[in-house]
């Protein structure tokens, strides 16, 4: 079963090598992995999607959780969400065939963001079903090149937000009191 787990990690140097080696530590897999900034700079999300049973997604969950730059932790494969994935496809073109290639991008409201005589490269953003489908249909006229960012989500009526101190300003503050007293 796949499972989408998004985590709200502070943005820092090391961050994202820590959660990749706690993962390659407990021997899971990792299908897909995006990371980006969020409106808060101090703040990046992180997307992941992972393969396994129930038990799996909750090991998951709580080891992501123990670690100190890691802010919040959800399972949001589970709530109403969008998933979207971003595509860039390279395809050998010819003259007869152009056309052809042409009412593929359009039927899937893709873009072509590159021609070459020989190739044209298409950009195409959707859910994984969608972006399936439109490589099953360029497939015969030769696909020289995927690149993937992996899967992103986002639920839709709730928001990912801190609800706490991370574990590591947690740590400061309580070891800052301590001086402080004596």
């Amino acid at each position: 079963m796949k499972h989408v787990v998004s985590v709200l990690v502070e943005n820092h140097f090391g961050v994202l090598a820590r959660i990749s080696g706690l993962f390659s530590g407990r021997g899971f897999n990792i299908d897909s992995l995006t990371v980006g900034e969020t409106q808060d700079p101090t703040l990046s999300r992180m997307t992941i999607v992972v393969h396994g049973d129930n038990q799996v997604l909750d090991q998951v969950i709580k080891q992501l959780d123990k670690l100190i730059d890691v802010i919040k932790v959800e399972d949001i494969g589970k709530m109403e969400s969008i998933h979207r994935e971003l595509i860039l496809i390279k395809v050998n073109v010819k003259p007869k065939t152009r056309p052809d290639i042409m009412q593929v991008v359009n039927t899937f409201r893709a873009k072509i963001v590159d021609v070459s005589p020989s190739t044209v490269v298409i950009e195409v953003t959707g859910t994984e079903g969608k972006i399936d489908a439109m490589l099953e249909l360029l497939s015969p006229y030769g696909i020289r090149e995927i690149v993937r960012t992996g899967l992103i989500s986002m639920a839709r009526r709730s928001d990912l937000k801190p609800t706490r101190l991370s574990k590591a300003k947690s740590k400061k503050m309580k070891k800052s009191k301590k001086k402080k007293k004596r």
